[in-house]
């Protein structure tokens, strides 16, 4: 490390855009000092791309990102108010109830707020402590990392801190704190904490200031037109982001309204999973006892929660029904985004009839034997060489996973038909399309719990080799190929909840 990095101060923050927006909307609150501080993980990559020297983190950042000191010469730290619907009940005002603002960094990339998640109590913590622990801050870090690595809309992680205090959970644990960026954190539900509290001017405040900041095309519409075509973008936005979770076998967990972006962003990473086999009705959230958030509702949530902010913006319309109509574009949005998606996954160039059966029909195959979802596509990637293939017999490669082989076969031979109808060109690279979009390496339950056994014993290898290899998650990496395999059977005992 050179001298020069160590001399570099960390950047200068603005106030955030809420901040700018008065009291009403946030609060002025420090962070809680923890005891016994030390680094976790610096993201390098993620603080090259903010214009932030790895080595001005390192001297300077601790105390900073650790909770213990102000960001130097920058604003006040603030906790937002919002509110929302938890599991499909209005749940009244919530806010960041462990989450701090330090500021806005201007970057050649545009701007980004960075939030200290688990910084001490604010006045929305609802009688909670306002700590994240060790555990769960190592899986917001990876896979906020792991998701844009996948290149699906994500907030993004720059450092994880962890310290010596105690925290009370199940269990006596301690705490941390993940530094996260995103050019902003405004959630549905903080449209909907002033439109169902009875503040329209706040509302009005609050959307004006959006548009301004985060939808600048619509600036010259009117009221009535802007409103119509922020709620038709976040629907678009949301359905195409869902579509990528379904694609990918990812499960959120809780989609509750405050939960989720108005700019399409995967945010607030708790009881996540990613599927190991592919069961469609899955419930990653051990809370969730309805089952309101399983995989296969996913985007029928993420449609309901886009009402829901249609509701909260109808006071500022005099045209409600053009709102609603607005909203209705999102079953299409979900539709061309998945099957896009899919199509790519199975490396099919141009668009036949008959590609949705197939892609459908494959799907149906991995649910009715409960198949490994990542390993099945990423096998169907390797066997899907035109020049190879025999229409008659898939290779034992693939076959291997499946009870029903009479039911593979009969796919395997479409399969195969459908990939001869693709030009010599395209068949020549049918092998690295589809390696290219199915990903050998997801974050999966087993291998973070790994991670934080580890890191609870001091030891944060494994959190920064997993970093690693989630950043290149379609590379081989073949000194951790076991990290590609079959879960161990201890993980189908995992049960992660919102409190993880």
């Amino acid at each position: 490390m050179s001298k020069l990095d160590l001399d570099t101060p960390l950047p200068t923050l603005s106030p955030i855009g809420l901040a700018r927006l008065g009291a009403t909307f946030a609060t002025e609150t420090p962070a809680t000092p923890m005891a016994g501080l030390h680094w976790g993980a610096i993201n390098h990559a993620f603080a090259d791309e903010l214009g932030m020297t790895v080595g001005a983190i390192e001297a300077h950042g601790l105390t900073v990102l650790g909770g213990n000191a102000p960001w130097p010469g920058g604003p006040p730290s603030v906790a937002t108010v919002y509110s929302g619907h938890q599991f499909g009940v209005w749940a009244g005002q919530l806010g960041d109830g462990r989450a701090l603002f330090l500021g806005k960094l201007q970057t050649q990339r545009g701007d980004w707020e960075l939030q200290l998640k688990g910084a001490g109590p604010t006045p929305y913590s609802r009688m909670g402590d306002g700590r994240a622990v060790l555990r769960s801050s190592i899986r917001e870090y990876l896979c906020s990392e792991a998701m844009h690595g996948l290149g699906i809309p994500t907030s993004r992680a720059l450092a994880l801190v962890a310290a010596h205090t105690p925290v009370r959970r199940e269990t006596i644990e301690t705490a941390a704190i993940v530094t996260r960026a995103a050019p902003t954190f405004l959630r549905f539900g903080h449209f909907e904490h002033f439109a169902h509290h009875g503040k329209p001017e706040a509302l009005r405040t609050l959307f004006d200031a959006t548009v301004e900041a985060y939808f600048p095309d619509l600036k010259d519409l009117s009221i009535n037109e802007q409103v119509n075509a922020f709620a038709a973008r976040v629907a678009s936005d949301t359905a195409a982001l869902i579509a990528q979770w379904q694609c990918v076998g990812f499960c959120h967990g809780v989609m509750n309204t405050d939960n989720m972006s108005v700019i399409g962003l995967t945010i607030d990473y708790g009881p996540y999973q990613f599927l190991d086999a592919f069961v469609p009705d899955h419930i990653c959230n051990h809370s969730d006892h309805n089952g309101r958030y399983a995989y296969n509702q996913q985007p029928q949530v993420g449609y309901w929660n886009v009402h829901a902010l249609a509701q909260a913006l109808a006071g500022l319309t005099t045209d409600v029904e053009a709102l609603a109509a607005s909203i209705q574009c999102y079953p299409d949005a979900f539709t061309t985004t998945y099957t896009q998606v899919m199509r790519d996954k199975m490396g099919l160039v141009v668009p036949l009839e008959g590609d949705g059966a197939l892609i459908n029909d494959w799907q149906d195959l991995l649910a009715k034997d409960g198949v490994d979802y990542t390993i099945a596509w990423r096998t169907l990637s390797h066997a899907a060489d035109p020049t190879m293939m025999d229409p008659t017999q898939p290779p034992e490669t693939l076959a291997r996973w499946f009870i029903d082989r009479a039911a593979l076969g009969a796919w395997w031979q479409r399969f195969t038909e459908r990939l001869q109808r693709q030009t010599p060109a395209e068949q020549a690279t049918q092998v690295a399309r589809m390696l290219a979009r199915n990903p050998k390496y997801v974050l999966r339950n087993h291998l973070a719990q790994d991670a934080i056994r580890q890191a609870t014993d001091g030891n944060f290898t494994m959190v920064n080799q997993l970093k690693a290899v989630l950043d290149q998650p379609f590379a081989e990496h073949p000194a951790y190929d076991h990290w590609a395999g079959m879960p161990p059977d201890w993980a189908k005992t995992l049960q992660i909840s919102c409190s993880s």
